[in-house]
């Protein structure tokens, strides 16, 4: 995942589809999420949620 562009909670997806959780913003401490919240499906245009169980600011990756 490298080189594959981040997208940060707050922003507008630029194209449909599923988003997954890379990392925190803040590095936080906290714990990754599951793999039922670390997925995210957003239309154009919609924008990137807080993880929800912790409701911290995260990065994400086009799946």
């Amino acid at each position: 995942m490298a080189n594959e562009e981040k997208f940060k909670t707050g922003e507008e997806a630029p194209e449909s589809g599923t988003y997954v959780f890379e990392s925190y913003v803040n590095n936080s401490d906290a714990e990754k999420p599951d793999d039922d919240e670390g997925t995210v499906d957003l239309g154009k245009g919609e924008r990137f949620p807080p993880t929800p169980s912790t409701n911290k600011a995260a990065y994400w990756v086009k799946q």
